[in-house]
């Protein structure tokens, strides 16, 4: 594959930076936030994101017939890679993991009530697999959904459920045949947040931001809102998970990082010596910025896949995700320990090297390998689909 972008992939990019630059706010990005910058969570966020609906950048890779462009995927991704590069608001859940999901397998009705919707970002979900029991393997979740006249009960936990306190309406899994396998029996429904048997409680992670556990209690579902077939949510959750593991880990902020520590590099002392000069932290460098370039191609690879047709290409989206996001690991561990002590200043500190940024995103970091599937689910996933390996090896 050609890992240059040609003059017409370019000259979107510069279209989007353009559109970046007019509507620059901080209220809408904030590079601080780390991966967390990419949810929609406040009016100004939502108001910028239906501004880029009307741009028809929210379904560029749709359907023509569900209001898309049938556009390329890698337009898709050079979006989101800009919009992360600022720490704005990304793409990822409504126009990927749901509503590509309903275009391959959703009801008629259901594509004709929230297509437009994510299309024009009059909407906001928030994503519940995880279970206090089931975290990154989504399919031991045990919230248990019932049949009940012609709808289902659903009753259970979840947790982990990021944008549960903001959203309006909930992608959610559940049991629905507790005698099949635990890859089997399990349906995709979408209820509304404001259902009175929801109980949304927060959780605040290390990286200083919101998720929450949602509890649900005697929640009644129509047949209308079952996502697809009966019993099949986990395949399609599979599916979504692969969209999630990239367009949510995106490249441009690990970039962004490595680039501030090369900055402070540059300009620091140590002991009256440029810092630059130390080969230690020379040949850390170098390893870092080789290793970026290996998740960046790992990222191409993942388009290029995609624009293949069909699913989601699932082993080329856990090797990004594995690497990316560990990688992102490296180059925090590696600003806590370049700038030495005043590394542990928080973000906005006065005088704080790279203005504060190594402490949290040596605390963030964490979150994202766990996020979408932890390292060792990935690692299982290119174990076993890639190179062959039993289950039991």
């Amino acid at each position: 594959m050609d890992f240059e972008f040609s003059a017409e992939q370019l000259s979107f990019v510069q279209e989007v930076e353009r559109f970046l630059d007019e509507h620059d706010d901080p209220e809408v990005f904030d590079v601080t936030r780390e991966n967390m910058a990419q949810i929609v969570d406040t009016p100004e966020r939502r108001a910028f994101m239906a501004e880029l609906g009307r741009r028809g950048w929210l379904g560029i890779t749709w359907p023509k017939e569900h209001g898309g462009q049938e556009g390329d995927g890698v337009y898709e991704h050079l979006l989101n890679e800009s919009l992360a590069r600022r720490g704005g608001p990304q793409i990822g859940k409504g126009v990927g993991i749901i509503g590509k999901t309903l275009i391959r397998h959703g009801s008629e009705k259901l594509k004709a009530e929230f297509l437009p919707k994510i299309l024009r970002n009059e909407v906001e979900f928030a994503v519940g697999y995880s279970e206090p029991n089931a975290g990154s393997d989504a399919a031991s979740m045990q919230l248990r959904a019932v049949r009940h006249g012609d709808g289902w009960m659903l009753n259970g936990q979840k947790t982990w459920t990021t944008s549960a306190h903001f959203a309006e309406w909930y992608w959610v899994g559940a049991r629905t045949d507790p005698e099949a396998p635990k890859h089997f029996g399990i349906t995709l429904f979408l209820v509304p947040l404001d259902h009175p048997g929801i109980t949304v409680k927060p959780i605040w992670t290390m990286g200083d931001e919101r998720t929450n556990e949602v509890y649900l209690d005697d929640v009644w579902v129509s047949d209308d809102y079952v996502v697809g077939e009966v019993n099949r949510g986990f395949q399609y959750i599979s599916e979504a998970l692969d969209l999630e593991r990239f367009t949510m880990f995106t490249f441009s902020p690990i970039a962004q990082r490595l680039e501030l520590l090369c900055t402070y590099v540059a300009g620091a002392r140590r002991d009256g010596a440029p810092l630059r000069d130390d080969p230690v932290v020379r040949r850390r460098l170098a390893r870092l910025a080789t290793q970026a370039e290996v998740a960046r191609v790992l990222g191409l690879r993942f388009v290029n896949a995609s624009a293949k047709g069909g699913a989601a290409p699932t082993t080329e989206a856990s090797e990004y995700k594995l690497y990316a996001t560990e990688l992102s690991k490296r180059v925090a561990d590696a600003s806590m320990d370049v700038a030495g002590p005043g590394s542990q200043l928080r973000v906005h500190t006065p005088g704080a090297p790279m203005g504060g940024r190594a402490e949290s995103t040596y605390r963030y970091t964490v979150i994202d390998t766990i996020g979408g599937g932890a390292s060792e689910i990935q690692k299982n996933i290119i174990a076993r689909r890639k190179l062959g390996l039993p289950k039991n090896f």
